[in-house]
């Protein structure tokens, strides 16, 4: 029954995210496995990797519609490569699991802080082992609740910290025999969190207009040759009564021809947005020859007419724009051939893009669920801008997740952040992490809707993680000293 239950708290905390909304879920997952770990010693790694299976099989479901329907591969592959991606992810919850059997005491709020800092820790983790998939954080859930209060402080790494200590607190009030001290510490980081709400880290500047393109290109026929004028002409034409806005923005690869290809085309859009006064933002691959002579694949964003910089994707997907154990798996499945799938990554700081007077910090697709990468900006940005093709997804829940992510990010910096996508969810998301705005999935269409310029900083755009892994190292230190330090006494366990 435990192993069952371990899978089940796993399972637990993707309902706690979009699309379906409902963050207690991802609380009751955390304390149920928080539950498991501290009441059975010794099955720690089992226990967290059956809570990661349990997490990864409902929440990541949608790497098989990537690999079955848009890589070509036969049911029976793409099902074994998802239980392998599966497998492999959740080695990082056994670990976990494992870890916190070693520093365990049997008392239950010393196990609480003990297991609250392994729990971020690993998340943590997530975004930097192995290029990091920092995906399926149960703090995402928390963009409306009080707990919101905590990313501009501490990104969302702070949010997991007030969560998990919330959920273990309460796991200590339902088992303790003097419940008082549980059930407030439990309540406080949601008394915190409120009061952090309150506080304007940024202020509002001008105001500016935006046109989002959404062109709806279907995956398949995306990158076919005999596509690319109509692509184009799709874009030139949705676009077409919006020159004169601040900012016109179409998605990731909007243009499928090499950048070399299209220079006369780009001429024509530079041209058309100096006179309207409009900035024009678009995603296009670039091929480029290095100084050794080896020929690299580009994914990059451009700013032109009333704009201008060239930005290069910096944190590239594995297996759709690189393959690790190349040699071995390339040319095995469609979806391990594609146009990107050789493409190199940007420097890790480059100048943000101009639109008119402003700043803008650029992020390509699977880019902004990558919180640090945002943050860091050789500049202060004045507006966020990510570009995104989320049809490899289909009609999962994968879009949603993706658009939750960046919704974070927008909270953490304190910015305004326009997502265009070709087939959704294109929107326009606000300094608080709200959505303004959005355009309907699998629909042509362009969003058009206003944004403000913001002026400041907030705590974490100006110190990133620091913060929250100085509190992680000082509470897994207290545990590290309650385990190996003191000698606990019988009356005082849990």
């Amino acid at each position: 029954m435990k192993y069952l239950l371990a899978l089940v708290a796993g399972a637990l905390v993707p309902l706690s995210l979009a699309p379906f909304g409902w963050w207690p879920a991802g609380i009751v997952g955390a304390g149920l496995w928080f539950h498991l770990l501290q009441r059975f010693p010794g099955n720690g790694g089992l226990l967290g990797w059956l809570f990661g299976v349990g997490k990864y099989a409902v929440g990541a479901s949608w790497v098989y519609v990537s690999i079955h329907v848009y890589g070509n591969a036969p049911e029976a592959l793409a099902g074994a490569l998802v239980v392998l991606f599966v497998a492999g992810l959740s080695l990082f919850s056994l670990l976990n699991g494992l870890v916190f059997d070693r520093l365990r005491t049997g008392f239950i709020i010393s196990d609480a802080l003990t297991f609250a800092c392994l729990f971020v820790i690993f998340e943590w983790l997530l975004t930097w082992v192995l290029t990091g998939f920092p995906w399926l954080y149960p703090a995402y859930g928390h963009l409306h609740t009080p707990l919101a209060g905590f990313a501009p402080v501490g990104g969302v790494l702070l949010i997991s910290l007030a969560l998990s200590l919330s959920a273990c607190f309460l796991v200590a009030a339902i088992r303790s025999r003097r419940r008082g001290w549980p059930v407030l510490l439990a309540i406080v980081p949601w008394i915190v969190g409120a009061a952090l709400w309150e506080v304007d880290w940024v202020a509002s500047g001008g105001e500016r207009r935006a046109a989002l393109v959404q062109g709806n290109i279907d995956q398949a026929e995306k990158w076919l040759p005999q596509n690319r004028g109509r692509i184009i002409d799709t874009y030139v034409g949705l676009s077409a009564p919006h020159w004169g806005v601040d900012a016109l923005v179409w998605p990731e690869a909007a243009i499928t021809l090499w950048a070399h290809e299209a220079q006369p085309l780009l001429e024509e859009f530079r041209r058309r947005g100096q006179d309207s006064g409009t900035a024009l933002v678009l995603g296009l691959p670039a091929v480029e020859r290095l100084p050794h002579g080896e020929t690299v694949f580009r994914n990059t964003a451009i700013a032109l007419g009333n704009g201008d910089g060239r930005y290069i994707k910096r944190r590239l997907v594995p297996f759709g724009e690189y393959v690790p154990l190349e040699d071995a798996l390339r040319g095995l499945i469609e979806f391990f051939d594609l146009p990107m799938s050789r493409a190199e990554p940007g420097d890790w700081r480059q100048p943000l893009l101009r639109l008119g007077t402003d700043l803008a910090a650029m992020a390509i697709c699977y880019e902004i669920v990558y919180p640090d990468l945002v943050r860091a900006q050789p500049a202060v940005p004045d507006v966020l801008l990510t570009l995104s093709n989320d049809s490899w997804f289909g009609t999962s829940i994968g879009p949603l997740q993706h658009l939750q992510m960046a919704q974070m990010r927008a909270l953490e910096n304190g910015r305004w952040l326009l997502r265009s996508t070709n087939n959704g969810v294109t929107a326009i998301v606000d300094h608080h992490g709200r959505v303004t705005q959005r355009l309907a999935q699998f629909e042509a269409g362009v969003l058009v809707g206003d944004y403000r310029i913001m002026e400041g900083v907030t705590p974490y755009t100006r110190f990133g993680n620091l913060p929250v892994l100085a509190l992680l190292a000082l509470g897994l230190g207290f545990g590290v000293w309650r385990r190996f330090g003191v000698k606990l006494r019988g009356d005082h366990r849990g």
